[in-house]
């Protein structure tokens, strides 16, 4: 096992209840960490909780929402100590269809998710992580930052927010010792993902292979592996970010892609 250098350390993760925010949790957990896990559903997250081990904190909190964000960082430090790490890991696909068919709610609740809320959880803890001089933020963002599609440009433009907070923030506190880097999966095998494939295989009436199979042929040429990414490979770029090994990575977009970004 590579030694991160993060034993003790107090890891906070969003979304952490399932998916990519899970594996995350479980890498960071396995590395010594101290791990809370943030959700909105509390029996999702207490069972995913108790998945990854007796230790780990479990806070039931809506990340869109401020006061439930301060409550949740107040609670964690209540139980833990204050967060070292945070990964931020909650979204949603959002609202989907083409721009002229997406009404105003449909982008503020997508914005409010994908975006705004990454923007309550750094506010929370990075105070604290600038005093110690001391800190990593992991930002999870999308393949669709950089390359938008145009049937869910709500979640493209919050991923593409995403990077941009992410680079401005790097610039800004790198030198009171807080790191600040994106991750950038594509077409993960988690419950979001599951939902898209279950509903693109009722529009085709197929089976839910044959949607993966002609999605990943369809619209993501560009995954030169031809399938679905596992989020445990995700996990492991953004532990090691989350690491003293990563002391000299600083406003960096790590894709997990496969190649489907078309630019190197």
């Amino acid at each position: 096992m590579l030694d991160l250098g993060i034993d003790g350390r107090i890891a906070l993760v969003t979304g952490g209840d399932s998916g990519i925010g899970w594996s995350a949790a479980k890498a960071l957990r396995d590395e010594g960490a101290r791990v809370a896990i943030v959700g909105r559903t509390r029996e999702k997250l207490t069972a995913a909780a108790a998945d990854l081990g007796d230790d780990v904190v479990a806070v039931q909190a809506d990340v869109t929402d401020t006061a439930e964000v301060r409550r949740m960082r107040d609670e964690v430090t209540a139980r833990l100590g204050s967060p070292d790490v945070l990964v931020h890991a909650a979204g949603v696909t959002g609202a989907h269809g083409l721009f002229h068919e997406i009404d105003e709610q449909g982008w503020r609740t997508t914005l409010d998710t994908d975006l705004l809320a990454a923007v309550h959880v750094v506010r929370a803890v990075l105070d604290a992580m600038r005093e110690r001089g001391w800190g990593r933020i992991v930002l999870v963002a999308s393949e669709d930052g950089v390359q938008p599609y145009p049937d869910e440009l709500p979640y493209c433009v919050a991923k593409a927010g995403i990077l941009a907070l992410s680079k401005g923030l790097s610039k800004t506190y790198a030198g009171e010792g807080v790191l600040v880097n994106a991750v950038s999966p594509a077409f993960i095998h988690t419950p979001m993902t599951d939902a898209m494939m279950a509903e693109r295989a009722k529009e085709q009436g197929s089976s839910v292979e044959d949607a993966i199979e002609s999605f990943l042929a369809q619209e993501r040429p560009g995954i030169a592996l031809g399938r679905r990414g596992e989020p445990e490979e995700v996990a492991a770029v953004i532990a090691f970010l989350c690491s003293e090994r990563a002391s000299f990575v600083n406003g960096s977009n790590y894709r997990v892609d496969a190649g489907s970004v078309a630019t190197i």
